[in-house]
């Protein structure tokens, strides 16, 4: 990625504490951007100047914890950098966007790994990349001799508590796309969860 090229990241679902803010604020200050920072009882908002643009991330007060919320675009190759680490630090989900030249490159990020990575030119769409998501018999029989039943289902409660939450996030804002997501996300850990309680 070249600083000419620009990176959208959208849908972003990232949950955090507020060690992982001053960590990020601290990580833009040595690699010398200027920056200032605002805070409220509802958010906490960190404005960067990026040559002659103002990026504004908007980070939302979730109890004694946080959530960015909205969608960014960067020209900037070291913020774009700092972005992604932060997806991957949360173990969040993005769905970003590069655009180089005539082509979009499109990745789904879910838990902080790519599951879907698609390349669009022109009309032309190719898949570069998908996860595969099917457990296989062999790895059924695995898990079932080993304890990772024991050590899979507390990680998945918690992962289904999150989604709740997430759930509940977007039926305040009325956000119907974040809603079908999480709904969708339900019935997979649901379906995961019976598989492992037979």
């Amino acid at each position: 990625m070249s600083k000419s090229h620009e990176v959208e990241y959208c849908n972003l679902e990232l949950r955090f504490d507020r060690r992982l803010i001053r960590n990020f604020i601290k990580s833009l200050i040595q690699e010398g951007y200027s920056l200032y920072w605002n805070e409220s009882e509802q958010q906490f908002i960190v404005s960067i100047r990026t040559g002659r643009k103002l990026v504004k991330l908007k980070f939302q007060r979730l109890g004694d914890r946080y959530k960015i919320v909205g969608n960014y675009s960067f020209k900037d190759e070291k913020l774009a950098e700092l972005m992604e680490k932060m997806i991957g630090d949360t173990r969040g989900h993005a769905i970003v966007k590069r655009f180089k030249d005539r082509q979009i490159l499109i990745e789904n990020i879910m838990f902080g790994e790519i599951i879907r990575m698609v390349e669009i030119s022109g009309v032309e769409h190719k898949v570069l990349f998908q996860k595969e998501s099917g457990v296989t018999l062999d790895e059924m029989m695995q898990a079932f001799r080993s304890k990772r039943l024991e050590e899979r289902i507390p990680v998945l409660r918690m992962e289904l508590d999150y989604e709740l939450m997430s759930l509940q996030d977007a039926l305040q804002a009325k956000d119907s796309e974040a809603i079908h997501t999480s709904k969708e996300r339900l019935l997979e850990l649901r379906h995961e969860m019976l598989q492992l309680e037979m």
